[in-house]
């Protein structure tokens, strides 16, 4: 669908909202429903006719038994009083990304009173994400489906240096960790989005190590002289290194002691690690070893 008259405008929503609100929850169920009404889950689950032909539409009774087997809704009998958790509906669809295949080519067989179809597995992914991401962007959802998974969409600016950062530091166990890190900022659930902070705080005290030097400080050091030649600059840089620093042994980042303060709140790990992401890149970048 294309963009809507308040999106032209500049009245679109936000993308901030990381729970569904009951109309994005109705327009998923819906749309799985009508894929299934048209015919979409035939190639996995046909119907077959009995005068020849393999795909006469979807077997629904098999389908809905699958499903039923896998633990995901059946989107016909949702009880509206009483509607599925979100972690229900993103089920829902990413099992429906594994097996739909886009209906093509109708050919009315009329001794079975049936259709036949031809199937198009990759058109039928992409159009089921595209309609299911169309309807997380108007109704302001930080979400998105992503090679048939729901993940998370970072804040705008934080979105795109997450996209664009490549890590080829030169040493493969930095790379892991910044790698997982960033997958794990993705994920929409907080404890794991935790778990980046802690693993990118990882990151940065195995950095501080990569130059040559007597000692983690000496080496860090240098890393320091190599991101700005000009002192007063220098200096900041330096005093924002030692706040992350004091930042991970402060929260409850890298250290899980009683006296350690949890970070709970969504906008806070975000915030956090912006400013420790901020941080990597722009040494890695000054020092070689990144984008």
């Amino acid at each position: 669908m294309k963009k809507l008259f308040t999106e032209r405008h500049g009245e679109g929503k936000p993308r901030v909202a990381e729970t569904l609100d009951d109309a994005t929850r109705e327009g998923l169920l819906a749309l799985v429903s009508a894929r299934i009404d048209e015919e979409w889950f035939g190639l996995s689950f046909n119907e077959k006719c009995n005068d020849g032909y393999a795909y006469a539409g979807t077997d629904v009774t098999r389908l809905g038994r699958t499903m039923k087997g896998y633990g995901v809704i059946w989107p016909h009998d949702v009880d509206r009083d009483n509607p599925p958790m979100d972690g229900q509906i993103f089920d829902l669809l990413e099992f429906s990304y594994e097996v739909i295949a886009e209906a093509k080519d109708p050919s009315y067989h009329s001794y079975m009173s049936h259709s036949h179809y031809n199937y198009d597995r990759e058109s039928g992914r992409l159009k089921f994400t595209q309609d299911v991401n169309r309807m997380f962007e108007r109704n302001g959802m930080a979400l998105e489906m992503k090679d048939g998974e729901v993940v998370r969409l970072a804040p705008a600016v934080l979105q795109e240096a997450l996209a664009s950062s490549t890590f080829r530091t030169g040493d493969p166990t930095l790379d892991e960790m910044l790698e997982t890190s960033r997958s794990k900022m993705l994920n929409r659930s907080i404890a794991i989005r935790r778990e980046s902070l802690e693993k990118l705080w990882d990151a940065w005290e195995r950095l501080k190590t990569l130059e040559p030097g007597r000692d983690k400080r000496e080496s860090a050091g240098r890393l320091l002289d190599k991101a700005a030649g000009e002192p007063t600059l220098r200096a900041k840089i330096e005093e924002e290194a030692i706040e992350l620093t004091n930042i991970g042994n402060t929260f409850m980042i890298r250290h899980t002691e009683t006296d350690k303060i949890p970070i709970t709140d969504s906008a806070h790990i975000d915030y956090l690690f912006h400013r420790m992401f901020s941080m990597i890149r722009l040494l890695l970048k000054t020092s070689g070893r990144g984008t």
